[in-house]
């Protein structure tokens, strides 16, 4: 008899699975209002409506003309059987448009002087418009001076 009442004074009592209840409806609430609180801005949001004021505030253009250049058509090639269809613009500071059109001629010469000198191969990838871009308003900024074209803008450039 003694050893069936200390095997009764030492078994666990069973705990109720009220407990776990109430946990676990405490952990959906915690995570809905934690949901809640960084969704809507209250937490880690900052000052979201301050944010939104300042990306709508732009700053204005710089003031700036877009020369046209005439369309070129280069034969390139030994044979001479293919053709470059070259057409720019070259954005240029509102005082110097005048003087960067009266230089046309010289502009149209030294791109046409310089596509004719690139190989075909060159003209092929489609990689190297960008080095041309360069190399083309390296050589417009020589002929019309510093601080008149700020750039070369390719509008067409189709090789046939």
């Amino acid at each position: 008899m003694a050893d069936e009442e200390i095997s009764e004074e030492e078994a666990p009592k069973k705990k109720g699975k009220l407990g776990l209840i109430i946990g676990l409806v405490l952990l959906l609430l915690g995570g809905g209002g934690g949901f809640f609180a960084v969704y809507s801005g209250m937490i880690l949001g900052g000052d979201a409506q301050a944010a939104a004021e300042a990306s709508d505030e732009t700053e204005p253009l710089p003031q700036i003309v877009f020369v046209p250049l005439e369309p070129l058509i280069i034969n390139v090639g030994r044979g001479g059987g293919q053709q470059l269809r070259f057409r720019a613009e070259l954005e240029v500071v509102p005082e110097r448009e005048a003087d960067v059109a009266l230089l046309m001629p010289r502009i149209l010469d030294v791109l046409n002087g310089y596509l004719r000198a690139v190989e075909v191969d060159e003209l092929q990838d489609p990689a190297s418009l960008i080095k041309l871009r360069a190399q083309m308003l390296r050589r417009i900024r020589i002929v019309t001076g510093d601080g008149h074209v700020r750039d070369l803008l390719i509008t067409e450039f189709v090789f046939t």
